[in-house]
């Protein structure tokens, strides 16, 4: 056999000589796919796993199983297998399937720590098979404790809480003690407790002894919620819960048992801890699961919730619902028991009722209804019902509305409604009720039959008791009387011990009942033997009975059943809870082992449940079957709803049969009558049964038509449903619109506006006319040449400019053109009047490279159109500037551009309306020149100062600085060591000796930077020697120097102190201290004092000093700092005809102007324009 191998992607193909295996991974994580076929059949599909078995962690003794939920077609096949060994001991290993809720269980009960292991579970069909595993942990059980370990068995278990008799259930008081004030009732109301006064008496002295066993060990204690059911199918209870002593153990009990729980959400219970937040939940909910969960901290009780299941399901689920746009969808189901409310579910969020969703329950709790109301595309998705722990879903489906007349229109809502069962969840939900009300008859009989037969039996007992101690006494010789004296010749066994006596008979038969008798010394006991002889159906007619009947109408219906048991029999037939006697359409047959029933000529109404009661004196045997008779279904139901009556259409819908005939209704037949014409009627066809609707587009304006409508099954045609007379519509022509109304007017285009007509002649507005005429003119002419106007706005662009123009409008429906509306406004096709406003992003600052091409935009609105004006630093702009403008803005131009290009630059753009300007500063510059030589200094040891000579480009530029870099001899990298230096000189500290070190000093402008200015080497040797001590006064080296900055910049100040013992340095900024001020950088290395002040602003200018005290004396130098153009404007005013214009840059271009102009008039071509 020859193997071939093919890797793709994830996927591995293996091909044989007649087999494919395609593995590939499921969308569950863990569970792995391998396809048999190459290509699965449409419609077919592999197996998967929609819900895989969890990890289980469980005591040794406890029931464990895995649960797991499949997909396929066809339905897959399922098996489990474990690695240690075979599942063939069907003690230990159970596999059963639930057909409610399609879930496939591995039960194993009593489970033992053998049985720990990997398990798997295989879905298998012809196109493939899924694969998936479960571990299962068996933790050790309770054992019987030491007396020495008694104590710790004590504390992690609690005694069962039993209910005596009389008594209020234990569990009250446990779920009161953690339940809010405003749940009392419902806790009362649940458990039976009516005596308020007396409870709240005893509940608050069981919390005062409550709460003190947990002050031991629990802090504080709120947020308590109860337990319940979430939407994924599991249980969460939680708490708030601060311990005192963080490591105490936390325990969980149900029913008095500790639940071992795992904190990663794996196990059945489970602890997520969320700060001081404590939830449990509990997975895989089961009807075990039920009852009172607790959570203690060490031997403390915290907290206590009862957990009740209702043993409900789903006998009716719900069905997908196709629904369509602004229509209502309803769901509905029917439980197996009565539930006041269930929980619903759409798209994983829980529904309450409100203007959406309108939930409803029916009287006896068994039919829940959701309506979803005025569907839309949103609304479509899964919809889920929960009841306890039983779950069901389906599908909504919100078809669009396919209408082109409605395009772009919202569609009124629709009365009609989508999914429901009706009459037969109606019907289903009786017979539920019925047998839930049996099932509770026949308990409580059971119960008083149980309690009379206990009774007699005690009266029995105790009548043998007076017997035998009567008779035991006198005993001489016994004689047994049936008719005849009786001995073991008979068959008979006659058993003596001692004084008792005992007569016993094997094998009863019918002939053995009578009257026993029994003799002592002339005193005689009697009783009365009885073999009792109950009815019994024979097995294979009882299967045969129970099949329903299926006959036609007027036909007959038969049923036989045979049966055995003692006589006198009496048997009833009974009907829809109507017991049947011999007639005219009923023949009863019996004999004494088989009973008949024959109906002749049978009717729809007919249908229904067929019974027969079997009784004698022993016993009461009942078996039912069910008789459907087939027929023709009833016509459909009116009214006839109508949909649409137009001049091209007639629509209408109708309801189906109330009576199908017992098989599904295929076709409809339809007929129509022209009234007033002929008085035939024309066949129009079969309509298939959905949608039960009709669009009839052969009519004629203003004619009537008569419909008959007939349903049709396999037993053949229903009688006529004959509708009322339909009129198709007539010519109604619409109503005049509103006055046009003009948005707004251009020289090139006018925008018009309108309302529809009122009357609309009962049918929907298609389009819109305009016309136009001049201003006098009487002639109305056509303004939509391109055809009808679809909207109620239009732009016309087919205008004069300066022109007058009145507009019309007519609506057009199905029957034609209407009238025409009043004329609008006399309105000029002109721009309107508009002040200038810039429109997009500007740039306030502009840095280009010399010798570049300068180059900048302004966009603006206006109208009419400005005057366009230029300025550099106040005077209008050189020739070598080229200005470009247009309607909407205008380009400053510099072809090449040379550093006295540098400036502000202002626009002015004026109309008669206003004014608006704008300015942008301009530098041109260019890469920097170096510094001059660098020379160093040491002024105090362990320091260098660094100078050097100013670029030549430093009075140019007034933005260029300096950035100083240093590198030693032993680490060989250049370090930056200093930036944004408006001097020219630095002290580098932290100068080793023994090291030889270089500088390099950079000029740095808005281009970049300049080519390095190298120092010498400088080098210093380490000294060796003795240290000596010699104290001095605090003296400075190098003292504070001047200082002016530009504002917004970092200004450094430093200098050189020495003393022994070491000073205590001081800043002083007009004689207030700065050693405790954030807003500066304060250092002291090596003597070298240092202050960086990050932003200078005007607040900053002043004098500075710095003081220097030790116990041997004090020493004190100052400085002063001036900031340049202190005056800071965020914003520039330009005063056209006054006196003065100033303009203030605003900060972030680290610039500031003053600019005074006293009334500059500027003249173009001996023309006056204004005064600056």
């Amino acid at each position: 056999m020859l193997l071939f191998f093919k890797r793709l992607n994830k996927l591995t193909i293996c091909f044989r000589t007649s087999t494919v295996a395609i593995k590939r991974r499921s969308r569950v994580p863990g569970v792995m796919i391998t396809q048999f076929v190459e290509e699965v059949p449409e419609g077919m599909s592999t197996p998967d796993f929609t819900r895989k078995p969890i990890a289980l962690t469980i005591q040794e003794g406890k029931l464990a199983f895995f649960k797991s939920m499949v997909s396929g077609v066809p339905k897959p096949n399922i098996t489990w297998a474990r690695n240690k060994g075979p599942l063939e001991d069907p003690v230990k290993y159970i596999s059963r399937y639930d057909e409610i809720l399609e879930e496939y269980f591995l039960e194993m009960p009593n489970v033992t720590a053998e049985q720990a292991d990997t398990y798997k579970c295989f879905a298998a069909n012809e196109y493939g098979r899924a694969v998936c595993t479960a571990t299962l942990n068996v933790i050790e059980g309770p054992k019987k404790a030491a007396p020495e370990d008694f104590r710790k068995m004590v504390v992690r278990t609690k005694p069962q809480l039993k209910k005596n008799e009389g008594e209020i259930d234990p569990k009250f008081w446990e779920v009161m003690l953690s339940s809010p004030k405003k749940d009392y009732d419902k806790v009362c109301m649940e458990y039976g407790v009516t005596d308020f006064r007396w409870m709240l008496k005893q509940l608050n002295l069981k919390k005062k002894e409550r709460e003190e066993e947990q002050a031991k060990f629990v802090e504080k204690l709120q947020n308590l919620k109860h337990i319940e059911v979430k939407t994924d199918g599991s249980a969460e209870f939680e708490l708030d819960m601060e311990l005192k002593n963080p490591n105490s153990q936390v325990f969980l009990f149900k029913d008095g048992v500790m639940v071992p729980y795992s904190d990663d959400g794996s196990g059945k219970h489970n602890l997520n801890k969320i700060g001081k937040k404590y939830i449990f939940s509990i997975n895989d909910l089961m009807p075990d699961d039920a009852g009172l969960y607790q959570v203690d901290v060490e031997d403390a009780n915290c907290f206590s919730t009862d957990f009740k299941i209702i043993p409900v399901m789903f006998v009716v689920k719900i069905q997908e619902v196709k629904a369509k746009e602004r229509e209502d969808a309803v769901f509905e189901c029917v439980l197996s028991h009565p539930f006041p409310k269930i929980v619903w579910i759409g798209k994983n969020i829980p529904l309450e009722q409100g203007d959406k969703f309108d939930i409803t329950v029916s009287e006896d709790h068994l039919i829940h209804s959701l309506k979803v109301k005025d569907c839309a595309q949103v609304d479509k998705g899964v919809y889920t019902a929960m009841a306890g722990i039983a779950s069901c879903n389906a599908w909504l489906i919100v078809e669009a509305d396919n209408d082109p007349n409605m395009r772009g229109k919202k569609t009124s809502r629709k009365t009609t409604t989508a999914g429901g069962g009706g009459e037969d969840l109606a019907k289903i939900a009786a017979e539920q009720s019925a047998k839930l009300q049996k099932e509770k008859d026949d308990l409580y009989a059971a119960r008083r039959a149980q309690a009379e037969k206990d009774a007699a039996d005690a009266a029995r007992r105790a009548q043998a008791e007076k017997d035998m101690l009567f008779s035991v006494p006198y005993w001489i010789e016994s004689i047994l009387y049936f008719c005849h004296q009786i001995t073991d010749e008979d068959g008979l066994k006659i058993i003596q011990d001692g004084a008792s006596h005992k007569l016993v008979i094997e094998s009863c038969k019918k002939n053995d009942a009578g009257v026993y008798s029994f003799e002592v010394d002339g005193h005689k006991s009697e009783a009365k033997f009885t073999v009792s002889d109950p009815p019994t159906f024979n097995m294979d007619s009882l299967r045969e009975f129970s099949k329903p009947v299926i006959v036609r109408a007027c036909e007959t219906a038969e049923w036989k059943l045979a049966f055995s048991g003692g006589d006198p029999m009496k048997i009833k037939w009974i009907k829809e809870d109507e017991e049947l006697l011999d007639g005219l359409n009923v023949k009863i047959e019996q004999t004494d082992i088989k009973a008949g029933l024959c109906l002749t000529d049978c009717q729809r109404k007919n249908c229904g449940e067929v019974k027969i009661n079997i009784k004698n004196d022993y016993g009461t045997l009942e078996a039912t079957s069910r008789l459907i008779v087939l027929d023709k279904p009833t016509p459909p139901q009116r009214p006839v709803e109508i949909v649409e009556t137009s001049l091209t259409a007639i629509e209408f819908k109708w309801k189906p049969p109330k009576d199908d005939g017992g098989c599904p209704v295929k076709h409809y037949i339809l007929e129509r009558q022209q009234v007033g014409g002929s008085k035939t009627w024309t066949n129009v066809g079969e309509l298939p049964n959905d949608p039960l609707k009709y669009r009839d587009t052969n009519v004629k304006p203003g004619k009537r038509y008569c419909y008959h409508i007939r349903a049709k099954n396999e037993e053949g045609v229903s009688d006529v449903l004959e509708t009322e007379d339909i009129q198709a519509g007539i010519l109604c022509y619409p109503g005049p619109p509103s006055a046009p109304k003009v948005v707004s007017a251009f020289k090139d285009c006018i925008n018009l506006a309108w309302s529809p007509p009122i009357n609309t002649g009962e049918t929907e507005i298609w389009a819109y006319n305009l016309e136009r005429r001049k201003k006098g003119s009487n002639f109305w002419s056509p303004a939509n040449l391109d055809g009808p106007i679809k909207d109620t706005t239009f732009a016309l662009k087919d205008v004069i400019e300066g022109a007058a123009y009145e507009f019309r409008v007519s609506a057009i429906n199905i029957s034609g053109v209407g009238e025409p509306s009043p004329p609008s406004v006399i309105v000029f096709a002109r721009d309107p009047k508009m002040r200038p406003q810039f429109t997009g992003k500007m740039k306030s600052f502009m840095v280009v490279r010399k010798g570049n091409t300068v180059r900048f935009n302004i966009n603006f609105e206006a109208s009419p159109l400005p005057d366009i004006y230029w300025f550099k630093d106040c005077v209008p702009v050189s020739k070598r500037v080229t200005i470009t403008n247009s309607d909407r803005g205008s380009q400053l131009l510099i072809p090449t551009s040379e550093r006295s290009d540098t400036g502000i630059f202002t626009i002015i753009v004026k109309n008669m309306v206003g004014q608006e300007t704008f300015s942008v500063e301009i530098r041109v510059t260019d890469d920097p020149k170096p510094p001059g030589p660098v020379e160093l200094e040491q002024n105090v040891p362990g320091t260098v100062t660094v100078t050097w000579t100013p670029s030549p480009d430093e009075k140019k530029d007034d933005r260029l600085h300096y950035i100083v870099y240093k590198r030693d001899s032993v680490k060989r990298t250049w370090r930056m060591v200093a930036d944004s230096l408006f001097n020219h000189k630095f002290t580098v500290i932290n100068i080793l000796p023994g090291r030889e070190y270089n500088f390099r000093v950079f000029a740095k402008n808005d281009m970049g930077l300049s080519e390095p200015a190298v120092s010498p080497t400088w080098g210093t040797t380490r000294r060796k020697g003795h240290i000596t001590e010699n104290t001095c006064p605090p003296s400075f080296l190098l003292r504070l120097k001047i200082r002016t900055a530009p504002p917004g910049y970092e200004c450094y100040m430093s200098c050189a102190v020495r003393g022994d013992p070491k000073p205590h340095v001081t800043w002083y900024h007009n004689k207030v201290s700065l050693n405790t001020n954030t807003n500066y950088l304060i250092t002291n290395v090596c003597g070298v004092c240092t202050m960086l002040i990050l932003k200078i602003g005007p607040k900053d200018s002043g004098d500075y000093s710095v003081i220097a005290d030790s116990p041997l004396g004090r020493a004190e130098c100052s400085t002063k700092l001036t900031v340049r153009g202190s005056i800071s404007q965020s914003h520039h005013n330009f005063f056209i005809t006054g006196a003065i214009c100033n303009y203030f840059q605003t900060p972030g271009l680290r610039r500031r102007v003053f600019v005074t102009v006293l009334c500059i008039n500027w003249l173009i071509d001996n023309n006056y324009l204004f005064s600056v």
